[in-house]
């Protein structure tokens, strides 16, 4: 799978948290030949942790692994630095993200780390979480820590 064909994977996750009361964010984690390894979406609000973010529940569903270095990690929304500073604990090189508009998060640190970052800048990323904020801020406030 391509960078696109990953993104939408990606976004399946993020309807599946909307779908069960949650935040519509997902992650996929894909090895080099684009097969996809693991998959996640935010839990925070269906499991009460506020860990559970799409990237770290993508990153935990993933298991013990010793290619990580070799992985792209694809996020519908810009990680933040929670999830940021995981993925560079295990020094994934690369990430895509679907959209930083609705929410800018550590892509800098990426790139300070020597992490390609691609942002697709999707139309439906930044249209689902535009439309979550606004319907749910105080689920969103709650989820970046405000």
């Amino acid at each position: 799978m391509n960078d696109q064909e990953l993104l939408q994977e990606a976004l399946e996750e993020a309807r599946r948290g909307l779908r069960e009361g949650g935040l519509p964010i997902g992650s996929v984690l894909a090895d080099q030949q684009g097969q996809i390894v693991a998959r996640g979406h935010n839990l925070r609000v269906q499991s009460g942790d506020p860990t559970a973010h799409a990237e770290t529940v993508c990153l935990r569903n993933a298991g013990r692994r010793r290619d990580w270095g070799e992985l792209t990690l694809v996020s519908t929304l810009s990680p933040c630095i929670m999830c940021t500073g995981t993925a560079l604990l295990f020094r994934i090189p690369r990430v895509v993200i679907g959209e930083n508009r609705n929410f800018l998060g550590a892509e800098d640190l990426f790139r300070q780390h020597g992490a390609s970052v691609v942002v697709l800048d999707d139309a439906e990323c930044c249209r689902m979480m535009r439309e979550f904020i606004s319907a749910h801020a105080d689920l969103w406030n709650e989820d970046i820590g405000k």
